[in-house]
């Protein structure tokens, strides 16, 4: 039986489980989001690489928390892009994610930089 989210997250002690629940969700919203970019009928997705990654849990974290987006990532542990990609290779050894022979954890490495997306970056946005 595959281990819970909470317990791979105790175990290893570095993140909350709800930044690896965050990252697994932000895999979906990723795939979601490239499908209707590429207009995609596939019934199994392509693979995602660790920048679409990290792009895709920054839109989800600013779709969900706005501005405070990255004061709740820094509460859970997630500081960096390099941090999102701890989490997919932690979640990759317990079964709950996939990578590919060329991935490596390298490919989170500085992809952009959470004061700069969360904070400089925001726009708000008037309706």
């Amino acid at each position: 039986m595959k281990e819970t989210l909470e317990d791979i997250s105790y175990r290893d002690g570095r993140y909350d489980a709800k930044a690896l629940k965050f990252v697994f969700d932000g895999l979906g919203h990723t795939i979601r989001r490239i499908r209707e970019a590429e207009e995609e009928d596939q019934e199994s997705p392509r693979h995602i690489t660790g920048a679409e990654l990290a792009e895709g849990i920054a839109q989800l974290a600013v779709e969900r928390w706005g501005l405070l987006a990255r004061m709740v990532l820094n509460q859970w542990g997630l500081k960096t892009t390099r941090d999102v990609g701890e989490i997919v290779y932690l979640m990759i050894s317990h079964k709950w994610m996939t990578a590919q022979e060329s991935d490596r954890i390298e490919d989170f490495d500085n992809v952009y930089d959470f004061e700069q997306v969360f904070e400089k970056q925001y726009r708000f946005e008037i309706k």
